[in-house]
């Protein structure tokens, strides 16, 4: 399989002058998601941890339910890129039909080649309860992130996403160069391992808008963290989930912009849910 990080000659220019090196950075790489035959999608990609981002791509497209959807899955390279050849049951065989779209999905697609603005704006899927979460919890999280973002370490190039429970931290971490990839490869990564995202909060090193919101539904996870802000859609989208949407995200700070119930903060007095009547009085 070919290389996820690559060395590149550069001048680097200053005011005192310039010189030359190299710098590691990301693989990008066309990926063609074929099902039963057909191609569905190629998106630019980071050619690592593609069985993740097959079946979680999949699972977002609405093609699968679970694993055992995909009857086969097969990795190839080809002259310019890699094909994701899957045959999907014959239960699933309609939705092939019905959704094929063939697009082409540049880095920072979420929503290529959909070819109406019902299906752009198709209701999202509603999350469960789940469990609430203290604002320490929430801090820390975003903390113990960046230490595990092996590629971004060594690139500076791309997202991540992960899912963090209260009893384990972070138990999985998936990058690439396009944020919907990384949440994608999240989701596949999550459902091979059977890890129930209604038990934990998944985190994004990006923005929020809206289909990376609706990807968080689909996927069933109650609680989403980003570092940074969220787009206006994205905030009605996750209150309409029922996803407790946190954004500009800090080691020591964050905000809450919808469902703040799961939320609850320490403070002197004990914790209180952020949206506690009395707890916003005090504070």
């Amino acid at each position: 399989m070919r290389p996820a990080v690559l060395s590149a000659d550069r001048h680097v220019v200053r005011e005192d002058g310039a010189n030359r090196g190299s710098r590691r950075i990301p693989e990008e790489t066309p990926i063609a998601l074929t099902y039963n035959g057909g191609t569905y999608a190629v998106m630019m990609a980071t050619p690592m941890d593609l069985e993740d981002f097959a079946i979680g791509f999949s699972l977002s497209e609405g093609l699968i339910q679970s694993r055992e959807d995909i009857k086969s899955l097969d990795i190839v390279e080809v002259d310019h890129g890699i094909e994701l050849r899957m045959w999907l049951a014959s239960s699933r065989a309609d939705e092939i039909t019905a959704r094929r779209r063939q697009i082409a999905g540049p880095t920072g697609c979420g929503l290529c080649g959909v070819d109406s603005i019902a299906e752009a704006m198709r209701p999202a899927a509603t999350v469960g309860l789940g469990g609430s979460v203290s604002g320490r919890q929430v801090m820390a999280a975003v903390r113990s992130m960046a230490p595990l973002q092996k590629m971004n370490l060594e690139t500076r190039a791309v997202h991540a996403a992960a899912f963090w429970t209260p009893s384990d931290g972070i138990a999985c971490l998936r990058e690439d160069v396009g944020r919907h990839n990384a949440l994608d490869k999240l989701s596949g990564a999550l459902m091979l391992a059977r890890l129930s995202p209604s038990e934990g909060v998944v985190l994004l090193t990006s923005r929020v808008s809206v289909e990376m919101v609706q990807k968080t539904a689909t996927l069933g996870a109650p609680v989403m963290v980003a570092v940074s802000a969220p787009t206006a859609l994205a905030i009605r989208v996750a209150e309409e989930a029922g996803i407790t949407l946190i954004a500009v995200a800090r080691a020591d700070s964050f905000e809450v912009f919808s469902h703040p119930s799961r939320i609850s903060v320490d403070s002197d007095i004990g914790e209180r849910k952020v949206g506690n009547e009395a707890w916003s009085e005090r504070h």
